[in-house]
């Protein structure tokens, strides 16, 4: 979204999406970090049941380090690749005003 917004304001797509990952990196980072950290309890438990509790905290540690890495890594690359020759996603809402006002004025719009 961030890399979208920058792109409405005109900035190249290479720069809107290195700027929006670069915005989105600490806020991610203290996101996973937090979720790690809240699973260390589960992982390092004893006593009854702490069987079933590590387990669980360990699948929740590692799908919390996978979700970091998919969003950081995956999601970008996967935007460069998929939206790399698409306009500007503001473009067709401005395309559309102008034709709106266009058709409004009694101009008949281009075919």
């Amino acid at each position: 979204e961030f890399a979208n917004q920058l792109r409405d304001q005109g900035e190249e797509f290479d720069k809107a999406l290195r700027d929006a990952a670069l915005a989105r990196f600490r806020p991610i980072i203290m996101t996973g970090l937090t979720t790690a950290v809240g699973t260390l309890p589960l992982i390092l438990s004893s006593g009854a049941g702490a069987e079933t509790r590590q387990a669980i905290g360990v699948v929740m540690l590692f799908g919390s380090v996978a979700a970091v890495l998919v969003t950081l890594l995956l999601v970008p690359t996967a935007y460069s690749v998929i939206s790399r020759r698409t306009g500007s996603p503001g473009k067709v809402a401005r395309e559309l005003q102008v034709q709106s006002e266009k058709n409004a004025e009694g101009i008949a719009p281009a075919e």
